[in-house]
């Protein structure tokens, strides 16, 4: 699914981004070599980020 139609960023592209230590859209654009344009997937994009950040650390919570 696209997010971001003005860099055509992917939701599994923000996933990547966060599980590599992304902690903010920002950041995550800034890696997929973007920043933001318009601004309206930018909510969404937070969101990703952070749900995808909250089961990479309980998953390595859990492996401790």
């Amino acid at each position: 699914m696209i997010i971001c139609s003005c860099n055509a960023i992917r939701e599994q592209d923000l996933k990547d981004a966060a599980r590599r230590g992304c902690p903010c859209p920002d950041s995550a654009y800034r890696a997929l070599g973007c920043q933001f344009e318009c601004g309206s997937c930018r909510d969404h994009a937070e969101e990703l980020i952070a749900t995808e950040r909250a089961i990479l650390l309980n998953v390595d919570a859990q492996a401790a």
